[in-house]
């Protein structure tokens, strides 16, 4: 299955909204605070093809990244994969794409927030080549509620 692009006026936005929903379900209860994505509508989702780009897989969408450019890195988020589909390389092959996204646009890093809690996806974005390289707390928290994780494509050569 080859990524698609989409764009703020694509048909399937309604499709993205509803397999992140799908896909995010298990951290109800789980996070806290709880997720942002509940505060996500398809406006929002067209927001992010506008100032970034949202890519899928699959028809209606089984998999998808949002991405975001960031001072000197490609900030990726809502990277989600229908639970039945999991274990098939569909996340592998959107980090691999965000890869070739930021090589295009000359940053040389991935860069990702996962909660605290949600050690097995620490663990799925460390063999994914990620790095934890931070942590940090959402405002009114005296404790960590998220890491940051990167990967580094290449050096900077200034």
């Amino acid at each position: 299955m080859i990524p698609e692009r989409r764009q703020p006026d694509d048909p399937d936005l309604g499709d993205i909204h509803t397999l992140l929903h799908r896909c995010f379900a298990y951290m109800d209860g789980r996070i806290d605070p709880p997720s942002s994505l509940h505060d996500l509508n398809v406006a929002g989702i067209a927001r992010a093809c506008t100032i970034g780009e949202v890519w899928t897989i699959g028809a209606p969408p089984v998999a998808c990244v949002f991405l975001t450019e960031k001072l000197g890195r490609l900030y990726l988020g809502k990277l989600a994969v229908d639970p039945t589909r999991r274990g098939a390389g569909l996340a592998r092959a959107l980090v691999e794409l965000a890869e070739e996204r930021a090589q295009a646009l000359d940053l040389p890093m991935l860069e990702l927030q996962t909660r605290i809690e949600l050690v097995e996806n620490h663990a799925t974005f460390a063999r994914l080549g990620f790095v934890k390289t931070a942590e940090g707390s959402h405002e009114g928290y005296d404790r960590p509620t998220e890491i940051t994780m990167q990967k580094r494509l290449y050096a900077f050569c200034g």
